[in-house]
């Protein structure tokens, strides 16, 4: 993309009070962003803009710090540009209501996008809430990481909880993940995840809609949700409350005719009742990763193997069924086992040091089960 090309895209981007819708519009009535600011105002007017006529007509004050700094951008390895409807764009997106006008990549994939179409044939947008039970993280984490071993490839959005779990599990299971984020590309939120999205880079993608130097903004995350259901065959919620964003996802996927499914927990877990509403809405249940592959008609490839986990020497197996899959406080679950309190309280750190018993907020125990 020349200069001149790529300025009239940031342009169209970045105008005050033109919309994504509106872009589309003016982009179908002249057929691209340098003939769209070629126009007579009385040309806009005609397509009912003159509302908008004095942004179409004077650049951005930001435009040219913008140009210059997504140029230098796009001189560094593996950073692209792709422009709606043009070569390396992800023609899934084009199938949603409100594809983005440019889509910001970064990372190993861009260069086979650039040359061979991308397809989300076996794509899994894995979603869930930022706050999980030990129980979610790690069932986003162990789903993910053996999906990715059979070559489906994990997306989600960078966010802290079920996001980061996804991703770092695909990470572990040797295949790919694409990141979908709310800010510009040369910013990396929340913080901590900075070195994770490094690892994505060299094992996947990053993706924004947003230009260079974008900051974290709230009403972002949600405009991005349709983008990971738009990349993704079908959309898997790990684990969610009523509120979660990533209810937002499962719904536009089910509005962009995608399977959406669901993982089911406790009755008592506030972090449960949005999976459980979209199993009562229709998502599909799944309890395993072959529930999730049978569900979507996937016939996997061979697997990467992965390593196989550390021996946890023996363990008090009595223990963890008087524990149930409950969060239990320790003087109810002492008088479930009756042993003594230093006893009880020696055995759960062993347990928890070997990644089968968590310690929850308020003096709570929960078994972890592995998926």
């Amino acid at each position: 993309m020349d200069t001149d090309e790529l300025r009239a895209w940031l342009r169209l981007l970045m105008s005050p009070g033109i919309g994504r819708q509106q872009a589309r519009q003016l982009l179908g009535a002249f057929g691209s962003p340098q003939a769209v600011f070629a126009q007579e105002a009385s040309a806009w007017e005609a397509l009912g803009l003159a509302k908008v006529l004095p942004a179409l007509a004077a650049e951005p004050p930001e435009l040219a710090a913008l140009l210059e700094r997504t140029q230098a951008w796009l001189a560094q390895p593996d950073c692209a540009v792709f422009t709606l409807g043009a070569p390396g764009y992800p023609a899934c997106l084009l199938d949603i209501d409100d594809p983005p006008l440019m889509l910001f990549a970064m990372g190993s994939l861009v260069r086979p996008w650039s040359e061979a179409p991308f397809s989300n044939a076996h794509c899994l947008a894995v979603v869930g809430s930022r706050n999980p039970t030990p129980q979610g993280e790690l069932n986003a984490r162990q789903f993910a990481q053996a999906l990715a071993g059979q070559g489906i490839c994990v997306v989600s959005g960078l966010a802290l909880g079920i996001d980061g779990a996804a991703h770092a599990g695909a990470l572990e299971g040797g295949g790919l993940t694409l990141a979908v984020v709310g800010t510009g590309l040369d910013r990396v939120y929340p913080s901590r995840h900075r070195a994770l999205a490094h690892r994505i880079a060299g094992q996947g993608a990053l993706l924004s809609e947003f230009p260079l130097g974008t900051p974290a903004l709230a009403h972002h995350f949600p405009q991005r949700n349709r983008l990971i259901a738009g990349l993704s065959r079908a959309t898997l919620v790990v684990e969610a409350n009523l509120q979660s964003g990533s209810l937002i996802t499962a719904r536009l996927a089910a509005e962009q005719g995608k399977d959406v499914l669901a993982i089911p927990g406790s009755i008592h877990s506030p972090q449960s009742r949005g999976c459980h509403a979209l199993i009562h809405q229709g998502a599909r249940l799944v309890t395993s990763v072959q529930d999730v592959l049978d569900e979507l008609g996937w016939l996997a490839p061979a697997p990467v193997q992965a390593a196989a986990p550390a021996a946890l020497g023996p363990t008090p197996s009595d223990l963890l069924q008087a524990l149930g899959f409950e969060p239990l406080p320790l003087d109810a679950l002492q008088q479930r086992c009756g042993w003594p309190t230093e006893r009880l309280l020696a055995e759960l750190l062993e347990l928890e040091l070997a990644g089968q018993v968590a310690r929850l907020p308020g003096g709570l125990f929960q078994r972890l089960v592995r998926a």
